[in-house]
């Protein structure tokens, strides 16, 4: 586990839940993440996959920050505070612009945190991580990407979603195995 992460992330067991490792979407006000483990499907897993899909899935708990300062948070604000004083002016026309401009800006804030760029953000994380721990970094991404694979059976499910496709082909790209990069429009 990264060093920034070891006092943020408490560990859980949980036999009930169907996911191998799940997460809670990070909250601004939590002083530590939960991040929780289905023992029995974690032990189907090679020593090397669990080893990356834990430090990926800390790395995500770590990257994934609503406060981080960027254009629309600025716009929420600014949407939020004209708001206020187009409610105090009593103006509804005013009020429904500004309500959508923070309506829009909130949406692109939580697609920036949510994406497909945060995932593999903290598959790249995760991949450096393991290198200062002792891998390889071909050998750590291949790691990974056996262990998106397996996942979905242990899980219950037949085939792989579109974002653990993406994660992926970026880290095939990134090993060599593929020459094909992700589409820059996906990541917008």
């Amino acid at each position: 586990m990264p060093a920034s992460a070891r006092m943020k992330t408490k560990l859980m067991l949980n036999d009930r839940q169907l996911s191998v490792i799940k997460a809670e979407f990070p909250r601004p006000w939590q002083q530590a993440h939960a991040v929780s483990i289905n023992l029995d499907l974690w032990h189907q897993l090679a020593v090397s996959d669990r080893d990356l899909l834990f430090l990926r899935t800390v790395c995500w708990v770590t990257l994934a920050n609503v406060l981080k300062p960027n254009w629309y948070q600025a716009l929420a604000g600014a949407g939020l505070a004209g708001g206020v004083v187009e409610l105090l002016q009593a103006d509804a026309v005013g009020v429904v612009a500004a309500a959508g401009v923070t309506a829009l800006a909130g949406w692109q804030i939580w697609r920036g945190v949510t994406g497909p760029q945060t995932d593999i953000a903290a598959d790249d994380k995760a991949v450096q991580v393991a290198q200062r721990r002792g891998y390889d970094q071909a050998e750590a991404a291949a790691a990974l990407i056996r262990a998106i694979e397996a996942v979905p059976p242990l899980e219950g499910r037949q085939v792989l979603t579109v974002n653990e496709l993406v994660r992926c082909q970026n880290l095939r790209r990134q090993t060599g195995r593929s020459e094909f990069p992700v589409p820059e429009s996906y990541l917008r």
